[in-house]
């Protein structure tokens, strides 16, 4: 079959491979619609993933063939599955670590340990517990662009403990900061502060409930901020985008006892450096929370579940739509190059 993969680092291509073989609890799905990912571009840019590594983990597929202990999907059934599709058998997964079943972030099994979705066809890893059917209602595009995008924007407000009335930063508008501007206002924020500076991004902040727009290139975002906030702070922060002094913006940003939720990857390999004095000298009582989007069938059920009963609609992140196999390279191009008008591409196979 064929397959678009990491080939080494900084290259990214097609190659052959055998196709996948269902066995067990597991699922072979035929890929109908997916999408690329930045984090996709990260860990081609890095070289962390072995050579011939199927990229991608956004996407949606009919079931062609199921293991004998497959007991809740049949053949031609389609559904969606998150990014992180963790083994449920494991010690950390029981401990509630099911995004690091067996290490570090190796329960997003897709395009990491093993082959993702940009291929013609994908193993999915105990497909009762990690694939969802999509409910009447709710379009494929916004299945899968629930799957990751809203997943960790959602998660990020409730790693920042978003509440009713709450103040709350979201650093970064491209789509898992979009959604996770939908995700604070999804749990009642009362003022959404959206920092950025791509125009389609500020544009979409807005209409997913940013109340301000603060632009980086305008001056120290922390300043802005803490002017903004009659030099208060705000009550939480999402930390969605920005390079490695991001996370201690974030910690400056909010006020003491308040909460920073990172869902930002970060790709040094140094340290992250956090400004003591802001901190409070430890003593500023300052939570920070850092984490992978959850997995498995519950969660994308829930997921599709704020679609189908109207509460968020993660489509209009969609800015390029891409028609058959060939123009998953088209599409990962332009995540890796992001033009001004890019926010989300998706290819239709």
């Amino acid at each position: 079959m064929r397959a678009f993969a990491y080939l080494s680092q900084g290259q990214a291509g097609w190659v052959e491979k055998a196709p996948p073989q269902a066995t067990g609890f597991d699922g072979i799905i035929r890929p109908l619609l997916v999408s690329p990912c930045t984090s996709d571009v990260h860990n081609v840019e890095i070289g962390c993933l072995a050579p011939h590594r199927i990229l991608g983990h956004e996407g949606l597929g009919e079931i062609v063939a199921v293991g004998d202990q497959v007991r809740d999907f049949q053949v031609g059934e389609i559904v969606v599955v998150p990014p992180v599709t963790p083994d449920w058998r494991t010690v950390p997964s029981q401990l509630g670590a099911h995004q690091h079943c067996a290490g570090l972030i190796t329960g997003q099994k897709l395009s990491n340990g093993e082959d993702g979705l940009l291929a013609e066809y994908v193993r999915i890893r105990d497909l009762d517990a990690n694939a969802a059917r999509i409910p009447p209602g709710v379009s494929w595009e916004g299945a899968v662009m629930a799957a990751d995008m809203l997943n960790t924007g959602l998660y990020g407000a409730q790693l920042a403990d978003v509440q009713p009335g709450d103040t709350v930063v979201v650093m970064g508008v491209g789509p898992v900061g979009l959604m996770a501007i939908a995700g604070a206002k999804l749990r009642g924020a009362g003022r959404i502060l959206a920092i950025g500076s791509r125009p389609a991004g500020l544009a979409l902040a807005q209409f997913y409930g940013a109340t301000d727009l603060v632009n980086y290139k305008e001056g120290d975002v922390t300043r802005q901020i803490h002017l903004l906030t009659h030099k208060q702070g705000a009550d939480c922060c999402i930390c969605a985008g920005g390079g490695p002094d991001a996370l201690g913006q974030a910690v400056t940003m909010v006020r003491w006892g308040g909460t920073v939720g990172n869902v930002n990857y970060f790709t040094t390999q140094g340290d992250l450096p956090i400004p003591n004095v802001r901190y409070g000298f430890g003593m500023g009582n300052k939570t920070i929370r850092g984490g992978e989007c959850p997995g498995g069938r519950a969660r994308m059920e829930k997921l599709l579940a704020l679609l189908q009963y109207g509460r968020v609609d993660p489509v209009p992140l969609i800015t390029h739509r891409f028609q058959g196999l060939p123009q998953v390279e088209t599409a990962f191009a332009l995540m890796r190059d992001k033009p001004p008008e890019l926010v989300k591409t998706i290819v239709s196979l």
